[in-house]
């Protein structure tokens, strides 16, 4: 994380402050001053004017594998939202989302900073997908999904052509997406736009983040690493 994130969280003072101490030549980071913007990991030795400075990892991060059927939702009167399903202690949120009739991959967060960045910087990072339609898949099919499928953009109303992906056929109806953009409902209307229909559809990578090692319906928290290389990817976005 940024110097100034890593300073303020402590509770010294606030990040713009923060980036003054910094500019100051206060701050020194395992020994050797620290810049404006470079980052830290849990692991480095912070001081502020020679006394050490403790990074506060009270906050939640967590990867959950939705099931099916469960909604992304905060609010807590619907039935099968996703705080419920998770259960978890404190409060947290959903970063994005993932339709009711898809599984797979969210992150779920107190951080609402971390939120902010990823959403505002979605079109610029990797989401990965397992789809399985009705048809046996096509050339012709891959080929349009990979180069971009014109869908109509309820928001705008209007018609949109949607970004280049990365598309490799899995078997004779299933394959897997790599897209770089969050447009509501994206895959599945690329797909029906094509003449096919999604049995199922699964997110099982966000940038560094994967599914791997999570079954369905069950959580688990962030690595110091994970952390560390989604706090590198947002900043260097």
């Amino acid at each position: 994380m940024r110097i100034n994130v890593y300073i303020s969280s402590s509770g010294l003072c606030s990040r713009r402050e923060a980036d003054r101490l910094v500019e100051s030549k206060r701050v020194t980071i395992n020994g050797d001053l620290a810049e404006t913007g470079m980052n830290v990991l849990n692991s480095d030795e912070v001081m502020v004017d020679g006394k050490l400075v403790f990074h506060n990892e009270g906050t939640v991060y967590l990867l959950y594998h939705k099931p099916v059927g469960i909604e992304t939702t905060t609010d807590t009167t619907k039935p099968k939202n996703i705080i419920d399903a998770v259960g978890y202690k404190d409060r947290i949120f959903p970063v994005g989302r993932l339709d009711k009739e898809s599984s797979g991959l969210i992150i779920l967060t107190s951080d609402g900073q971390i939120v902010n960045q990823i959403l505002r910087s979605e079109n610029a990072h990797e989401k990965e997908y397992v789809v399985k339609v009705d048809k046996t898949l096509t050339d012709d099919f891959l080929e349009s999904m990979a180069k971009g499928v014109k869908i109509f953009n309820p928001v705008k109303h209007e018609y949109t052509i949607t970004l280049p992906s990365i598309v490799k056929q899995l078997s004779s109806n299933i394959f897997s997406i790599i897209l770089t953009q969050g447009l509501n409902l994206q895959i599945r209307r690329m797909v029906s736009a094509l003449g096919y229909h999604v049995l199922s559809l699964e997110r099982i990578r966000i940038m560094n983040l994967s599914i791997q090692d999570i079954p369905v319906g069950k959580w688990r928290h962030f690595t110091k690493d994970e952390l560390s290389i989604l706090n590198e990817k947002i900043h260097n976005n």
